[in-house]
């Protein structure tokens, strides 16, 4: 699954990027620095695989990953082709989720595209664009969807009245995603508006007008989604101490526990509506991501289709129960190892053994 880093163009989307990965993406004060989408593959931060890792004394410890695509900057005309911003759209089509980077920051050396920072306005702005190209596209399905109506397809007629009531809620200037209709009532649309959305901020080193904050964290809060903000620039500095160490005793210093950027990285976690089980031994110890809601062969099919196909059932116990007691013996003499079958919906923490059938 993705995540798409948007915003305007200058608000720091390449740079968070670079920060995030440790890559070396185009970063420069110029609109439309990244053309085509850069797409990297970023660790989640999880204490637990370093607890699991010490228990079974394994050799390997991996962490899930998510992938994280830095988009070009959208402009205001962008659903109408200004700034090539067709193709910066179909880029955000292509995502699961959505990084909003929205600046804060003054800085006279960066140019601002529109002028000042607004952070309302420049929100308003791109949501604007994201609507008018979602309405474009449920148009276009409306007319296509009109011959199936007239021929008396009682499947038509339910489709034309969902993309009625989502026409007239986009037209209203409302993201797909605050209509009232349930995901899975959206997803057959492919609307931009209906991607879950999480906004940041990107601060100056020393913290910005507290009124900023306010106005975003009120926006958010009607959009149904999460804020955080960082300062970008001194994320940059900090993801450039290479010893892990180093850099912890750089975030305490500064009364942090951990860094913006493990922030942001399980916040897109959330956002992208995963959650993280464990598989363990003395080989490997390796964290998995999981759609919340998954059931057990879904998770075993994480790890191979087959164990998918094959899944016969799951020996699982909780992260928690592992670290208070230490050893699979000891969870085993008190009766918390659980052995579930295929309806198992899997929980954040769940350390699995699979079965299966080859």
């Amino acid at each position: 699954m993705q995540i798409g880093i948007v915003g305007l163009p200058n608000v720091g989307k390449s740079s968070l990027f670079n920060a995030l990965t440790s890559g070396h993406a185009a970063s420069s004060n110029y609109p439309f620095t990244t053309i085509d989408p850069n797409v990297g593959v970023v660790a989640v931060p999880d204490t637990r695989l370093k607890r699991l890792t010490q228990v079974f004394v394994s050799q390997s410890t991996i962490a899930p990953a998510i992938n994280f695509v830095d988009i070009a900057g959208l402009v205001k005309g962008a659903s109408q082709g200004e700034g090539l911003g067709n193709k910066f759209l179909s880029h955000i089509r292509e995502v699961d989720a959505i990084i909003h980077l929205v600046r804060l920051f003054e800085d006279a050396d960066v140019v601002h595209t529109l002028g000042s920072v607004d952070p309302k306005r420049d929100v308003e702005v791109i949501e604007t664009e994201l609507i008018l190209s979602d309405i474009q596209a449920i148009d276009k399905q409306i007319e296509k969807n009109q011959s199936a109506v007239k021929a008396g397809n009682k499947e038509a007629k339910e489709r034309a009245q969902v993309m009625e009531k989502i026409r007239e809620g986009l037209s209203q200037g409302k993201p797909a995603l605050t209509l009232g209709f349930a995901k899975e009532e959206l997803a057959p649309y492919f609307l931009l508006t209906a991607k879950p959305v999480l906004f940041v901020g990107n601060t100056p080193e020393g913290g910005s007008d507290e009124g900023m904050h306010q106005g975003l964290r009120a926006l958010t809060k009607e959009r149904g989604s999460v804020y955080l903000d960082i300062s970008v620039k001194l994320e940059s500095e900090i993801a450039q101490i290479a010893d892990a160490a180093e850099r912890q005793t750089f975030l305490q210093s500064m009364g942090l526990e951990r860094s913006g950027l493990d922030r942001v990285i399980l916040a897109a976690q959330e956002a992208l509506g995963l959650i993280t089980f464990f598989t363990a031994g003395p080989k490997e110890t390796r964290g998995w991501n999981v759609v919340k809601g998954a059931k057990a062969p879904q998770a075993a099919g994480k790890i191979h289709t087959d164990m998918e196909k094959g899944f016969i059932r799951a020996d699982t116990y909780t992260f928690a129960d592992i670290d208070r007691l230490g050893t699979e013996i000891a969870l085993r003499d008190a009766g918390l190892i659980r052995s579930e079958g295929k309806e198992y919906v899997v929980k954040d923490g769940d350390v699995m053994f699979f079965k299966f059938s080859k």
